[in-house]
């Protein structure tokens, strides 16, 4: 996918969430161990690969989730993050979305040059419920970074974040059901609880999936689909568009890049029901859809 940048692959487990890890599974049906943490040999400077033509394969203003087969600051990847941390530095045009599970190790491995924050970094922190967003959420109030996010996922409890959310600082939350093997059921109840706090605070909210077991009006619901759980997703209508986040995306020289020459997502028919769109960086061009 071209809006990933895996520079290193493997974890280790550690809250309820990673009980029935997708990674974990996946790795599995590939027969290997996904406890095995190591730096990626084709993936690791993808942020400054570039095409035949010379240009970047990573346009100016694409949207990159990093580390989405790991954890940005897991322990056993410090030898590897000053790298990457050069690489986020240089692409001053990109925006990149980090997730942890770990923000009690974010402050002590940040860049000497950090700051108040990279304009062009979101820092998001996983709440699988409510005792991880509490235990969670208010280190990542505390930490500099320009832009702050949420992830509910996989969405396996009750979370309220409205005393979070009035502190201004979360730009987006995200929610979403488990997959896979083992799979928890999310609530509907839940999602719209968590839907309306973000609204009351004008944040974007974004109910990707469903899950393999989803609970609406007391019935459950086997969706064993990828593509099912974001259609059922969609049709919800719970997705809002909150206050815009304002990326100050520049060039190499520190200055400002204008919109005209930014990214522009651009979506396939096949699109048109994903309940990811809200956030996604667009479609790849790949040519996967258009095969029969």
């Amino acid at each position: 996918m071209h809006d990933i940048w895996n520079p290193w692959h493997g974890c280790t487990k550690r809250s309820e969430g990673c009980e029935h890890c997708y990674m974990y599974f996946l790795d599995k049906i590939r027969q290997q161990n996904g406890a095995e943490i190591y730096k990626t040999k084709t993936g690791f400077d993808y942020p400054l690969q570039r095409k035949k033509d010379g240009g970047f394969k990573i346009k100016s203003g694409e949207l990159i989730r990093v580390c989405m087969a790991s954890d940005f600051f897991l322990k056993e990847a410090d030898e590897w993050r000053d790298d990457a941390w050069e690489m986020i530095r240089q692409r001053k045009d990109v925006k990149f979305f980090l997730l942890t599970k770990r923000p009690e190790r974010v402050l002590e491995n940040l860049p000497k040059d950090w700051g108040s924050g990279f304009e062009n970094v979101m820092l998001n922190v996983t709440a699988e419920n409510q005792k991880r967003a509490d235990e969670r959420i208010p280190i990542l109030l505390d930490l500099p970074f320009k832009h702050k996010g949420v992830m509910c996922a996989p969405f396996i409890g009750s979370v309220s974040i409205e005393k979070y959310l009035e502190t201004g600082q979360i730009e987006q939350v995200i929610c979403g059901g488990e997959n896979y093997d083992g799979a928890r059921p999310c609530n509907f109840d839940w999602v719209k609880s968590l839907r309306a706090e973000c609204v009351k605070n004008n944040v974007t909210f974004c109910f990707i999936e469903t899950g393999s077991v989803f609970i609406k009006d007391g019935k459950r619901y086997f969706l064993p689909k990828k593509k099912l759980q974001s259609e059922m997703a969609f049709k919800s209508g719970m997705n809002f568009e909150g206050g815009p986040i304002e990326w100050k995306l520049c060039d190499n020289f520190g200055l400002p890049i204008p919109k005209s020459e930014l990214y522009v997502p651009h979506y396939r028919k096949n699109c048109e029901m994903c309940a990811s769109r809200l956030i996604c960086n667009g479609c790849s061009d790949c040519g996967k859809c258009e095969k029969p």
